[in-house]
């Protein structure tokens, strides 16, 4: 995925979650072009990435209109997400990590640590952290040698905010950003030393509470659906 279309995915989840663009709404590739200060190209592929996770809908068979989506739907998909992932946490761990693995998933804890380490975080530092952590996930999965839980992942992916993909971020609050992705990126050092050690029950636990954090997206639903209730 090219940086662009990145910086316009992770800017439309926000928008949406926070109900900037609400239920219902038409979006336009033209109009978000102008707002984001990019061109159409990485507009049109964010609108299909949206489309596939299930955050934007075809709207007469041309452009997209932003899904109705609740907080509970956002909810139940991230819970089911942390199971699947703690499962496979346990099962790496009770396989065992191989040399491979290991060495990538400590590969994404010095990168994440350099980003860390200064202080603060940029736009590019937000991408840079999205693929990483995206890796890290995967490896994981693949470590389970369970390819039942990497297909009923992929099946998740098409609801709303249940991928490890689906990074929403705020670049009109970065430091918030740092505090979240930086205790975010602490529970991996825990998940990493966890597989390493072969806990399995505790490597569950960590990579379960993980995923669920992303329970925070759905709280932004609830918060913007109480902004635009009527009075």
């Amino acid at each position: 995925m090219n940086k662009p279309e990145q910086r316009v995915l992770i800017a439309l989840r926000k928008m949406i979650a926070a109900g900037e663009l609400a239920a219902g709404e038409r979006v336009f590739e033209v109009t978000v072009a102008q707002q984001l200060e990019v061109s159409r190209t990485p507009v049109r592929l964010a609108f299909r990435t949206l489309e596939q996770e299930g955050l934007l809908v075809q709207h007469g068979g041309r452009g997209y209109q932003v899904r109705q989506v609740s907080a509970e739907d956002v909810a139940g998909a991230v819970q089911v997400r942390g199971v699947l992932e703690g499962l496979a946490a346990r099962q790496a761990a009770e396989r065992g990590l191989s040399a491979v693995d290991l060495e990538v998933l400590e590969d994404c804890l010095a990168r994440g640590d350099a980003l860390f380490t200064k202080g603060h975080l940029t736009d590019e530092d937000l991408q840079a952290y999205d693929e990483l952590n995206l890796r890290f996930h995967r490896v994981i999965v693949a470590a389970s040698g369970n390819p039942a839980i990497a297909q009923a992942l992929a099946r998740l992916a098409h609801l709303p905010f249940a991928s490890v993909a689906a990074l929403m971020a705020d670049s009109h609050d970065l430091a918030g950003e740092y505090r979240r992705f930086n205790f975010s990126h602490m529970q991996h050092h825990a998940i990493v030393d966890a597989l390493a050690n072969r806990e399995a029950t505790r490597a569950e636990a960590l990579m379960s509470e993980h995923a669920n954090a992303t329970l925070r997206y759905a709280r932004m639903f609830t918060q913007a659906s109480e902004r635009t209730r009527p009075r």
